[in-house]
């Protein structure tokens, strides 16, 4: 018999950031009945993030045609304000999901530590940083750590909750239930690890087809094709790459120096060319 999903902890969450992974977020959890403030840096970012909430909310109804409902109300029910102090003067959590760059995410943490309530727990999403790296920034490193979600988050439904050595496990604990009351399978991590548990897994074969792509050994479609069919897997690497986006795979690969030839294809080929992946509607492949 399965067991009931429990109650949010937190009645008010904030999330930062309205891109690909900050509006599924927002999104998953407002489907939830949480109530939802999500912040972007001005009225543009947020038109562009009203733009993919309701893009992903028919796509979780889609997958999830008993949730319909739920997701097809979802968006309005997000307020959205450029306004950083007002976003989380009242959040009970605070979400963070901006681009993936150490120093803006330690600034935008110092801000939000010096705005929101005493209360407040902090996560972070980041794919790669370890939030050691940033808890000081926030001023509570007991009340912070990271809570790391996957593409597609109603589907592909982990979520990563992974503490430092000075979170407050109770904490950790409490984001824990969270996770589970807004519909995710919580995976507890015991230790800091770059890129989790998911993508400790995936990076390596994404690595390996990139690397494969820029020897020449195959093509994109050839390399996809062969994943595949050998292990029955729904979407090969470069698939998975357009779902990440290619602006993440770049951040990603920036970072280290031993990825800068890959960096630089991304950058010639696919981003100076507005092809961003799914999001855009290019990338490896091209979307409707």
């Amino acid at each position: 018999m399965d067991s009931p999903t429990p109650t949010s902890p937190y009645a008010r969450v904030t999330v930062l950031g309205l891109g690909v992974l900050g509006a599924q977020i927002a999104l998953q959890t407002a489907a939830h009945g949480v109530d939802v403030t999500a912040y972007d840096v001005d009225d543009d970012a947020l038109r562009a993030g009203r733009e993919r909430l309701e893009r992903f909310a028919g796509a979780a109804a889609r997958d999830l045609p008993d949730l319909a409902d739920a997701y097809g109300a979802a968006p309005g029910r997000i307020r959205l304000t450029s306004d950083l102090a007002d976003a989380v003067g009242a959040a009970d959590l605070v979400v963070e999901a901006v681009p993936e760059r150490l120093e803006l995410k330690r600034d935008v943490w110092a801000r939000v530590g010096a705005a929101a309530p005493p209360s407040a727990v902090l996560a972070t999403n980041s794919s790669s940083l370890l939030p050691s790296a940033m808890a000081d920034a926030t001023g509570r490193p007991e009340r912070f750590l990271a809570l790391h979600f996957a593409n597609r988050i109603w589907a592909q439904n982990t979520a990563e909750v992974m503490g430092h050595a000075g979170t407050d496990p109770a904490v950790a604990d409490q984001v824990e239930v969270f996770a589970a009351a807004i519909g995710m399978e919580p995976i507890r991590l015991h230790r800091e690890q770059p890129a989790y548990v998911l993508n400790s897994l995936l990076i390596p074969l994404l690595g390996a087809a990139a690397e494969l792509l820029l020897k020449g050994v195959a093509d994109v479609e050839t390399i996809d094709r062969t994943w595949r069919t050998a292990t029955g897997a729904p979407a090969g690497p470069f698939q998975v790459y357009d779902v990440v986006g290619l602006r993440t795979a770049h951040a990603i690969a920036s970072a280290d120096p031993a990825s800068r030839a890959w960096a630089d294809y991304l950058q010639e080929n696919y981003l100076d060319r507005g092809r961003f992946g799914v999001e855009s509607g290019e990338g490896f492949y091209t979307y409707r």
